[in-house]
């Protein structure tokens, strides 16, 4: 049998995700049972990058409620058991190792992609009750207003209220936002926002991704934006910004076929958004979510 190509098989599943028509992420946040819930492994920690994507579409075309995934060994270390005939759900491992060049003497890094299978905990039986209790629905209007002004606030963008759309400018290095009255609520305002702020940390003087107006680029800046704002508004507990997703679906798709590591670029960039903005907004952001 030959070496599993995973860059491929994970392209090829966002891929066949994408052309039921909408946003593989989009349904796992709105249908899954976690529903803007950032997956998370055994012991409570949070996936991270394109895993967050391959667990949501998972989670929504299968079903799963509960957030947690595990790996079979790390479900018996609880006493608990797999399901006989129950199917995992491949996940990868991404980083990088130094390598000494033979005809340099320098060193280089080279990138390397393993998988393993997890389980979501709705596939495991005897597992300790914390694991298997359902979410309780995000009630943001127990939620200050003032508190999410003051996340943003405390990222250092610069928010100006004008006009009726929402677009960051790079050469002026601001955001612009309609009144919060013309959103259908104040948590798609925000979410609307994040999305916005994830354009902001790719600025020059922070992140320095290319801001470029070129159709690919700009299809590729907006992938970044989609996500990144995914992952803000599960943090925060916000509703993401999905208007604009249909527009860039055809571009997104054609960039997959055509490089197959297109969807993990995108991935990590938008989680190192995400990092920037959760880092500047951290103590705001601890109080949202207490």
């Amino acid at each position: 049998m030959g070496k599993v190509d995973l860059y491929q098989t994970v392209t090829d599943r966002v891929i066949e995700a994408m052309e039921s028509g909408a946003m593989p992420w989009q349904k796992g946040w709105e249908n899954c049972g976690s529903a803007g819930m950032i997956p998370l492994r055994h012991n409570g920690e949070m996936y991270r990058g394109i895993n967050v994507l391959l667990l949501w579409i998972a989670a929504e075309s299968r079903g799963f409620e509960s957030a947690y995934w595990m790996t079979y060994k790390q479900a018996q270390s609880y006493g608990a058991n797999v399901r006989k005939g129950e199917k995992g759900t491949p996940v990868v491992y991404y980083n990088v190792f130094a390598k000494e060049c033979e005809k340099t003497g320098k060193e280089k890094k080279i990138p390397f992609l393993k998988n393993f299978t997890v389980f979501n905990a709705d596939q495991i039986d005897v597992l300790p009750e914390s694991f298997t209790q359902k979410p309780n629905p995000v009630d943001n209007g127990t939620r200050s207003i003032q508190a999410f002004e003051s996340f943003f606030t405390a990222t250092g963008a610069k928010i100006v209220t004008k006009g009726n759309r929402a677009c960051y400018i790079p050469s002026i290095d601001e955001i612009n936002m309609p009144k919060i009255e013309q959103f259908v609520s104040a948590e798609s305002y925000y979410g609307t926002l994040a999305h916005e702020l994830i354009h902001w940390t790719g600025h020059g003087s922070r992140l320095d991704r290319a801001l470029s107006m070129e159709k690919e680029s700009y299809a590729f800046e907006e992938l970044i934006a989609e996500m990144g704002a995914l992952y803000i508004s599960s943090y925060i507990g916000v509703t993401p910004d999905f208007e604009n997703s249909a527009a860039y679906l055809q571009s997104w798709i054609r960039a997959l076929r055509n490089d197959k590591k297109f969807i993990f670029k995108a991935a990590t960039a938008a989680q190192k958004a995400t990092d920037l903005a959760l880092e500047l907004g951290d103590n705001v952001k601890k109080e949202i979510a207490a």
